[in-house]
């Protein structure tokens, strides 16, 4: 009989946030293998469909050229999460995925170009139009495959019957997330549970009040749960029981080995604060991890080298007014150009950050204080600085180097790690990766004076939630907006 476990909660900042976000997986579907086939088709006749329009033949270099583009689209879409993301995704979080992808693809692509000349086999206006047409019909091919599975799921064509063993809060949560996401291909059957009484009822009331949970029944005790599974009444179960109900959860798994019903456990883990928490193995013994980076293997390198690449360009393309602002900070305020503050970098080492001075005063003891509003210590020149974040533009030097990225959480002074980390729960976990110039705590508002432990906790939120989802397509997204808000916030000075 299968056990495999479910998957893990995605998010865990508190019991009751980790318990909102936590998702099934269901098995795999044939769907899985459609889509890719769907994406290089796409790619193939987007590229034939614009050639034979400007040509009228399809040449061998053409289909040359798309077998390289689906090669490099698909090893391109292992960065971004493309096939190996949530396939229950929103479709806006599909549609940036895609056209990260694509991006990331045309720019391997123009390297390759460059390198071998192969470029000049094609008009400049076959290349615009596939580089538009192919995304376009990535999108809709992929549409389309998504409303098949909807309408067949709907249909009955696939769907299990799955019943819940722990009338809890998880088990609520759990057909909370079936009954709402159709694309499981589950059809929940009822609760079995052999307590009289409801466990974790103050927090069930308080969800089927505000009617984010639907009132279930419990339809029978455990002793009927495994009477229908061996009649056939039900497919799947889900064990939503708590690990200490070990007892319970043996009986339940003993008397199913003699029916061919599916099992799951799923772990009520959220009590843990997890963070980017995964499965592993430790010589053939499950493990899941409850704080680790994301930054693991190829995605790590392909992280670094887009760090490098952004980072020297963006170097070179903004020498000449870096020059100029180094120039006004030293003929307008006496002291140096550059400011180097000590702050903690990745697993917690320490690290020296450049800045412009927008200061008169440069701390870095065991004491910082922050700049306030219409802080006397703030230069005239320095407060233009500190509210465009042209003083954070030395940084560039810190992510070429490596101790910094383009996009993680903003590195704070060791000073104020030190006060906030007995203080903050969890907040040292926000070290798990390099700290960024911008990161999704900036982009949302949180920038400024943290003079209340609310802001820092605000902050500590974002950078959890940040590591827990990274993909490239969100530093691409935070990136962009970055580029939008740094200008608006008036937190900044």
């Amino acid at each position: 009989m299968p056990s495999p476990l479910l998957d893990m909660p995605s998010s865990s900042s508190s019991p009751a946030n980790s318990a909102q976000s936590f998702s099934i997986l269901g098995s795999r579907h044939w769907y899985e293998f459609v889509q890719p086939c769907l994406d290089a088709a796409s790619i193939l006749a987007s590229l034939i469909v614009v050639k034979f329009a400007a040509r009228g033949h399809v040449d061998d270099a053409s289909f040359a050229m798309g077998l390289i583009t689906v090669i490099v689209f698909f090893l391109s879409s292992q960065l971004t999460g493309l096939h190996r993301g949530d396939r229950r995704s929103c479709t806006d979080s599909e549609i940036v995925r895609v056209l990260s992808t694509w991006v990331l693809t045309i720019l391997v692509l123009g390297l390759l170009a460059f390198a071998t000349r192969y470029g000049q086999y094609f008009a400049r206006s076959v290349i615009l139009g596939w580089v538009i047409l192919s995304p376009a019909m990535i999108g809709l091919s992929r549409m389309c495959l998504r409303i098949v599975q909807i309408g067949l799921l709907r249909r009955g064509v696939g769907v299990r019957r799955v019943a819940i063993a722990g009338h809890n809060t998880l088990g609520q949560q759990t057909q909370y997330n079936i009954s709402t996401d159709s694309s499981l291909g589950l059809n929940f059957v009822g609760f079995y549970d052999d307590r009289s009484e409801l466990r974790d009822t103050a927090d069930l009331e308080s969800q089927q009040e505000d009617g984010s949970k639907s009132a279930n029944p419990v339809c029978g005790d455990l002793s009927d749960l495994i009477q229908a599974a061996r009649n056939g009444e039900v497919e799947t179960v889900l064990v939503t029981l708590p690990m200490r109900a070990e007892k319970r959860i043996r009986y339940i798994l003993d008397e199913l080995s003699d029916s061919t019903v599916s099992v799951y456990i799923v772990p009520d883990f959220f009590v843990f604060e997890l963070l980017h928490a995964r499965w592993t193995q430790v010589g053939g013994l499950p493990a899941v991890s409850v704080s680790e980076t994301p930054m693991f293997g190829i995605d790590g390198v392909a992280k670094r080298a887009a760090d490098l690449v952004l980072a020297t360009t963006g170097l070179l393309t903004i020498s000449i007014p870096m020059l100029l602002i180094a120039a006004a900070v030293k003929l307008t305020s006496p002291g140096p150009v550059f400011f180097r503050q000590r702050r903690y970098g990745l697993d917690g080492q320490e690290i020296r950050v450049w800045k412009f001075r927008s200061m008169t005063t440069c701390d870095d003891g065991a004491v910082v204080k922050q700049a306030t509003q219409n802080d006397s210590r703030i230069t005239p020149l320095g407060a233009i600085l500190r509210k465009t974040s042209l003083d954070e533009l030395p940084q560039l030097f810190n992510v070429i180097e490596g101790s910094m990225s383009l996009v993680g959480p903003r590195p704070h002074a060791s000073a104020h790690n030190e006060q906030y980390r007995g203080l903050i729960r969890g907040y040292m976990m926000r070290h798990k990766v390099k700290p960024g110039i911008t990161g999704l705590a900036q982009v949302n508002g949180c920038r400024g004076e943290t003079e209340t432990v609310d802001k820092m906790e605000r902050r500590v939120h974002f950078d959890h939630q940040y590591i827990r989802s990274w993909s490239f397509a969100l530093d691409l997204k935070i990136l962009l907006r970055t580029l939008l808000v740094v200008w608006k916030q008036p937190e900044a000075y």
